[in-house]
Parts: structure tokens; sequence; C-alpha cells
């Protein structure tokens, strides 16, 4: 039996989202139907709708989010009726090459995925799901990898959280960067992504962490996620952190932004010998231009963090735990929360750099 939900759908490119009624397959072997909760405004779905990416459309928005499993399909057995989930956009095949030596976050079947073909509008049109969920609905039809059971005393909106933002910053920090006691960590860009590397730099023992943004607004929410210093973006900015780190510039430099300029200005805040990661996500054809006499004198490393270098289903639960016992505090994330209909709004402040993370309560 098709299910008609509501649901957040951009009809074509440039054209500003709405919520209209859409028919959801049934659920097929291997699929489970999960009744979305929460879910959280990500910048990865503005890069849909902004240009940064492409995906087909008519597409419904979001990916983010957690939820409670309404129905299973045959041969399902790592999900039940009733079970409190996270959704995970980017689930591992466990059978590619990537899967195999040990980089799930690399899947050669789900990586690169923008949106697949699930569903149709009313007026029968397929509809496409942003990154194999389209989470701004009532409910999605996904495999079961791309569910994570969690404990049901978790609150959904904090659950939702764990799927992309707090996975991916804390990842980023504890998988690619791997700060250490006493370091310094530059974060640049503190929306939720931003804010959760700050929190967990922090957390790992980091002696300084130096967060950054456009505006003066974002100071509060760094401080409360465990900042040590703000700075506002400026051209003095490798300036400003020399001298807070003695003159060398940061151990690390965490750049959560996806812009040619903020890559730029993580390379020069950051000490000889020191190491940038690149967390924000940027379009295909923003070029990063950087000296060769500059690479080879200044001995950093240049890295990417997709998705955290996490396996998800190892780490979302981890994250869960820690939230539950106290270890982990995710309530300065949350500045807004709102309804399917209010998401355009959230992305024009998300745009504007206010706040750091919408959640859409269902």
């Amino acid at each position: 039996m098709s299910h008609y939900i509501p649901g957040l759908v951009v009809r074509t490119a440039g054209v500003p989202a709405a919520v209209e009624e859409l028919r959801l397959p049934e659920v097929g072997p291997g699929q489970v139907r999960v009744r979305v909760r929460a879910a959280g405004v990500c910048h990865s779905d503005l890069s849909m709708i902004n240009g940064t990416l492409r995906p087909p459309h008519p597409l419904v928005l979001g990916h983010e989010a957690a939820g409670e499993v309404v129905e299973v399909g045959e041969h399902v057995t790592r999900a039940a009726v009733g079970d409190h989930v996270v959704l995970n956009w980017q689930p591992p095949c466990r059978s590619c090459w990537f899967c195999e030596h040990g980089q799930p976050w690399l899947c050669a079947t789900s990586s690169g995925v923008a949106a697949l073909e699930n569903g149709m509008t009313l007026d029968g049109a397929p509809v496409h799901v942003c990154l194999g969920l389209g989470a701004f609905a009532e409910q999605v039809v996904a495999p079961e990898n791309a569910v994570i059971g969690v404990p049901k005393e978790l609150d959904f909106e904090l659950a939702a959280l764990l799927g992309c933002s707090v996975l991916t910053g804390s990842g980023a920090v504890r998988n690619t960067a791997r700060v250490q006691p006493g370091e310094s960590v530059l974060v640049i860009g503190l929306g939720g992504v931003g804010l959760s590397v700050v929190a967990a730099a922090r957390a790992a023992g980091a002696g300084q962490v130096i967060a950054v943004d456009v505006t003066e607004a974002k100071k509060g929410l760094a401080e409360a996620a465990g900042a040590t210093d703000f700075v506002v973006s400026s051209d003095a900015l490798s300036k400003d952190v020399r001298v807070r780190t003695e003159g060398r510039g940061a151990d690390h430099a965490i750049e959560c932004v996806g812009r040619p300029s903020t890559i730029r200005a993580a390379w020069r805040a950051t000490r000889r010998g020191g190491q940038v990661t690149v967390v924000g996500m940027g379009a295909a054809d923003d070029m990063v231009q950087l000296g060769a006499l500059d690479i080879f004198s200044s001995a950093r490393t240049l890295r990417a963090s997709v998705y955290g270098q996490a396996d998800p289903d190892v780490e979302v639960p981890a994250l869960a735990r820690d939230v539950l016992d106290g270890k982990l505090s995710l309530d300065h994330l949350i500045t807004d929360r709102i309804t399917l209909a209010d998401v355009p709004a959230a992305f024009d402040r998300m745009a504007r750099g206010e706040g750091a993370r919408s959640v859409v309560r269902l």
C-alpha cells in the first residue's frame, strides 16, 4: 500500500522549496519505513539549492534526522518496529574495496550520491530524495543499513544531530586531525559542524580552541561549545592567531566552510609542520591556490575529512551513550525549533551566518 505524506520539495533549480503531498513506495525486501520525528537543517541541504551541488529534481530535501521504525520488509535483521534510529545518509555497503580496507566513509556504493529516485509527487512525477533519504518528510523508506539504533531515552532532536553535524565534527577532530592534549586548534566556520568541532577539540584536551566566524553574534555559541578564544574573521586572521599561539600559528586548523578563501586562511594560520583539515564542502569549480614553495617550506599537511572519517555504525551509538552519560552536551547546537514550512526561512538564516542548527520537529 502506498503512503501519502507531506514533504519539503524543490521542483526545479532556483525555485523555492515548498511543502507538498508525496506518495512513498511500499517497503521492499531489506528496507524499512521510518517515521521521522526530528530533522536538522544542514548546510549540505542548502548546497542542494544554491548551486553548489546540482541534484536531479523534483527533490525532497533533508538528510540529518532521527525517528521511529514503523515497518520493516522481508529479510531485515538490524531493525524492528518500534526501534528508535538515526538515519545514515552514507551507509557503507561493507563489500567494496574501501569498506573492506577500513574506510567505510569512502564507500564506493554510497559516496557521491546526491539524490536517489524514491517515490512520486501527486501529479505522477518521480521524486528524488536528498542523499538517499529525503528526511524533510513525515516518513522515509530506506535500506536497513541506513538506520542506526539508539537508546529510546535519547531525545529525537539530539539524536538527529548525531547523524551528520556531530559525527562529522567530532570525527574530524578524533579521526582525521587526531588532536592531542595541549595542542591548539583553530576552527573556521561556526555552524552546527563547526561548533561540534569546537566541542570535540575541548573534549580531546586541546589547550586552545580558537573559534572564527564572520559575525560577533557567534561568540556566545562558541564559548558555550568550549572555545577559549573567539575571533571575527578578517584579512588579519593569520596575525591574530599567531598572537594567540606564541607567534607560531595553530597546531591544527579545521575549516568548516568549504570556500577557497577560508581554506587559504586556515593554511596561513597554521604553524609550520601543522595540519589543515577541510570539512566544508565547496563547489567543483572553486579552485584553491597555494604556492609550490610555500607547500614545501611550510611542511604543513592538508587533508579532507569526509563524514568525520567515521564508521557510523560504531560511532553513532557511542556518541549517543556519551550524550546520555553527560559526557557530551548538544543543547547549545539547537538555536531554532521549526516546522517543515519554516525550513526556507532557516536556509536564509543559515546563508546569513545566523544561529547554529535549526531542527524540524515532525
